[in-house]
């Protein structure tokens, strides 16, 4: 049975989740969070009857901040921490990581992501796509997913899998499915891929790190394209006039409400939609697309 835990960031509910599993060797947990809601993940794990200690297995589905901010603690009582290839080196050593953060963040790193820690490599595993890791009995398949980030994996366990962001960010009930789209490797036709290849593994639910299960996947992963899409070619005609970020970000802001206010999205659940995918990174990100990619494939 899947444990959600709500980390409650700045305060608000339903915007990050981590997930426990019971297994016959004790708990694992899929996803950290960021660091600045350790206390909350803490707490989260002694409701379910645990300590951080008794965690000695923490599966992260990619390595930003949101996701696997906190790994590190795990790592330092003797965790280990399973990662993709490729996100493997940043999590040893996060220097470029934190660098880059730091820039986009400046003065609310602090308040947003806590502390950043590098993880030494005897505590870390890359593991490679389709390979399954068994722990107390319980099997974690790695699905590499690639378009929100180059080093991203679902973790499948029996029929359901943990999706990380591939499979976007979706707040309340009757919220739309939104695609996370930071800098800096978005790729539109390796998102779609991904999604189509999920689609295919038939499974009975997900679990989004931004928020919660989702049951009907064929129509979750529809919308999802589909918006992701349109996002793109809506961000496309300003980037080839050149118009700065800073310029773009309110109307794509407005553009996106709208469509919330359309469907009857509340204001608090607006809030928490900004929180889990900023608007201002989405730009961002796609900006960065289309300078390495001129027209949809």
């Amino acid at each position: 049975m899947v444990k959600i835990i709500d980390l409650q960031f700045q305060q608000k509910s339903g915007v990050i989740a981590a997930f426990l599993l019971e297994t016959d060797v004790g708990p694992v947990l899929i996803e950290t969070g960021p660091h600045s809601t350790m206390k909350t993940l803490e707490l989260g794990i002694k409701l379910h009857g645990y300590e951080i200690t008794d965690i000695q297995h923490v599966f992260v589905t990619h390595i930003h901040l949101d996701h696997a901010g906190a790994a590190w603690v795990f790592a330092d009582q003797g965790a280990k921490i399973y990662v993709h290839p490729l996100g493997l080196p940043h999590l040893n050593n996060p220097e470029k990581l934190l660098t880059s953060a730091k820039r986009i963040y400046e003065d609310k790193m602090e308040s947003l992501w806590g502390t950043l820690k590098g993880i030494t490599e005897n505590q870390l595993r890359a593991v490679r796509d389709n390979e399954k890791i068994i722990i107390g009995g319980i099997g974690l398949r790695a699905r590499h997913t690639p378009g929100h980030a180059i080093h991203h994996i679902a973790w499948e366990v029996k029929n359901i899998a943990f999706t990380g962001d591939v499979a976007g960010v979706k707040i309340c009930e009757n919220g739309p499915v939104m695609p996370p789209c930071p800098p800096p490797d978005i790729n539109i036709k390796d998102w779609v891929n991904s999604m189509y290849y999920l689609r295919s593994r038939r499974y009975n639910a997900l679990y989004l790190s931004h928020f919660g299960p989702i049951y009907e996947v064929k129509k979750h992963f529809i919308e999802l394209e589909g918006r992701l899409l349109n996002w793109a070619n809506w961000i496309k005609p300003f980037w080839e006039q050149s118009m700065s970020i800073p310029d773009v970000v309110p109307m794509f802001k407005d553009y996106i409400n709208k469509q919330l206010q359309m469907i009857g999205v509340s204001n608090a659940d607006m809030e928490r939609y900004e929180l889990a995918n900023p608007v201002e990174m989405s730009v961002a990100g796609l900006y960065r697309y289309w300078s390495k990619n001129k027209q949809l494939s």
